[in-house]
């Protein structure tokens, strides 16, 4: 397992991470996205409070290349948001596993978590990707 992907966090196709807090989440981007988009100078987030639905975009990354869309890993309830990204989004080129989470969520159904990747789906995900 690469030391890039996490072995306790669930992964999405569009690169966000997920970490299982009871009925709480804390969501990010990986590695692998944040490396892609190069350095990272403005992010969007949302309000507290906020209702998504699975797959639904919840805020946007921009980086000296490009604009990305953040997506909801599942549905969920925003309770808290990394406020220090908007002063240093920096920070999720250096740390995007740890300092650099984006959102903290209530989870609103807890079987779309069943959709996720685990860390070695991810990995064979960027496998098949770099081919």
């Amino acid at each position: 397992m690469s030391p890039e992907i996490p072995g306790e966090l669930l992964y999405t196709k569009e690169h966000e991470w997920l970490r299982e807090e009871g009925d709480f989440a804390v969501v990010g981007i990986t590695a692998y996205a944040q490396d892609s988009l190069g350095d990272i100078v403005h992010v969007e987030l949302p309000s507290k409070g906020t209702k998504f639905a699975k797959d639904t975009s919840f805020g946007v990354v921009e980086s000296v290349k490009s604009v990305s869309d953040l997506y909801a890993p599942v549905s969920c309830s925003v309770i808290d948001v990394n406020d220090a990204l908007l002063e240093s989004p920096e920070l999720l080129n250096e740390d995007p596993y740890g300092e650099a989470w984006l959102i903290r969520v209530k989870i609103t159904d807890p079987e779309e978590l069943g959709e996720l990747l685990d860390a070695t789906a991810y990995e064979t995900l960027l496998e098949e990707m770099a081919e």
